[in-house]
């Protein structure tokens, strides 16, 4: 008899695999054209994603451009050019389905409003106006604009690039509303009998992004997906678990949770960018000294082998930038630091870095 591993690949067996992670770990289920609209959304690292396939020409939607008034240096700090629209970082498949509901009037969040001194905050993406706004009025008025272009984005997706980052959150307990930060991290005050923590199951993830999904395609049946995971641990935890034994539990369930998805849905493909930054074979070279932010190395390498395999239509070359990074990713597994790429990427907003406050 033969033995059924008899004939695989060299990326099946793990003595030739490893020494080059970064070498055909991704194979892409369908075509990304640049002539395609992109939507992008997620946690911190996505905003890597968007910021990557706009310089590569690729057409990310901007439903929420920068205002003429405007610094571009400042832009950021107010949410521009972080996604496809102002919803700032959407951290679980909840909030993201809680968002599009709510687009399309069927979610009401409740207690969405916080303060802080005279200042108001949209509780849903408090950190895309960092000083507040003057009145409550102005806080609805600003959300009912931002809804508008959520709704427009559904109207015009052709590939939704989605990035899971926690399975935990804070919930209004009454009404099940979902944010992003919990109360009085950035505004609003915590009373523990109106908010709750919850740490979403598997099922719970994978059926919010079934509806995630039928909602998309509502709009747009031929609607795609790419969904990754977020190779950034937790930077605090309100499961009573030990923050690294919580980040494991996240980032599997999360793995998880995308694998059944891309293995049951054709229109579903998983980008792996978790393993090629977390993976051990980098021996966490892609990890700034606190071992939790990313190198731009690490940025790079993650979205060459990405770009690669989404070239331009008709073009069959690997761009000279992947083909390096590629390279430098093969001298990180056999444990040398690269040379490329050393200057730190801080320009991402991330409201948990904020927890760190907290810390003893």
């Amino acid at each position: 008899m033969t033995s059924p591993y008899v004939g695989l690949d060299a990326r099946a067996f793990w003595r030739s695999a490893a020494s080059d992670p970064a070498r055909d770990l991704y194979r892409k289920k369908f075509d990304i054209h640049p002539r395609n609209s992109l939507m992008t959304a997620g946690s911190c690292f996505a905003q890597h994603i968007a910021r990557t396939l706009r310089h590569r020409g690729y057409n990310v939607l901007d439903a929420e451009p920068v205002p003429p008034t405007l610094p571009e240096a400042s832009a950021s700090k107010f949410g521009y050019n972080l996604y496809s629209a102002r919803y700032g970082n959407i951290y679980t498949a909840r909030q993201l389905l809680q968002l599009l509901r709510e687009a399309l009037g069927r979610f009401e969040p409740q207690n969405w409003i916080w303060q802080k001194g005279d200042r108001y905050f949209d509780a849903l993406r408090p950190n895309i106006e960092p000083n507040g706004l003057a009145s409550e009025e102005e806080v609805i008025a600003h959300r009912k604009a931002h809804l508008e272009a959520v709704r427009s984005l559904l109207k015009k997706v052709d590939v939704f690039i989605f990035t899971f980052g926690l399975t935990e959150a804070w919930r209004e307990k009454e009404s099940g509303t979902v944010y992003p930060t919990a109360p009085e991290t950035i505004a609003g005050t915590f009373d523990p009998e109106k908010f709750e923590f919850v740490n979403f199951n598997f099922n719970e993830i994978y059926n919010d992004f079934l509806l995630v999904r039928k909602i998309v395609q509502w709009r747009r049946p031929r609607a795609k997906f790419v969904i990754t995971v977020s190779p950034v641990p937790l930077t605090a935890t309100a499961s009573d678990d030990h923050v690294l034994a919580a980040t494991m539990y996240s980032k599997s369930v999360l793995r998880a949770v995308a694998g059944q998805l891309s293995k049951t849905f054709d229109d579903v493909d998983y980008f792996p960018s978790y393993e090629l930054i977390a993976g051990h074979t980098t021996r966490a070279t892609y990890y700034e000294n606190n071992l939790r932010a990313v190198t731009a190395d690490g940025v790079a390498a993650a979205m060459s082998a990405f770009v690669s395999q989404h070239v331009a239509e008709g073009s069959q070359h690997v761009p000279e930038e992947a083909q390096q990074v590629a390279g430098n990713a093969r001298h990180a597994a056999r444990g040398s630091r690269s040379h490329i790429g050393r200057k730190k990427d801080r320009d991402v907003v991330c409201e948990d870095l904020l927890l760190d406050a907290f810390s003893r």
